[in-house]
């Protein structure tokens, strides 16, 4: 049986976590790094995964500006943004980036679900 892969993106340990267990708790192998450019670099190196969940605000390299980034190396993957922001505006400019997806945090259980069966739909 094929085993989904996520990569986790978010500066915040105690996201991070809460990431990393949902992910667990359904079976999906998952890797965390801490900002948008340590998502690119992975990518760069030869890694490949399913699912990206991408924060918005952090450090070095941002969601918008990493997902603009893995969609120009042609990373097709799932790409779900995971963030805090409501504002329409900064919404707009994460998914035209080139989101499949987007959840308000907190991810829970069943915003995972929705996403993953976006995959399976996608595939």
């Amino acid at each position: 049986m094929y085993k989904i892969r996520a990569l986790v993106v978010d500066d915040n340990m105690v996201n991070q976590t809460i990431h990393q267990r949902l992910l667990e708790n359904m079976g999906i192998e998952n890797q965390v790094v801490k900002n948008g450019k340590e998502a690119v670099d992975v990518h760069s190196s030869g890694k490949y995964f399913d699912l990206i969940l991408m924060d918005m605000d952090m450090p070095i390299m941002n969601g918008i500006e990493a997902t603009r980034r893995l969609r120009a190396m042609g990373i097709r993957c799932m790409i779900a943004g995971v963030t805090t922001r409501s504002l329409d505006q900064e919404k707009q400019e994460f998914v035209e980036a080139g989101l499949d997806d987007y959840q308000e945090k907190p991810l829970t259980k069943a915003k995972l679900v929705s996403i993953l069966h976006k995959i399976n739909h996608t595939t």
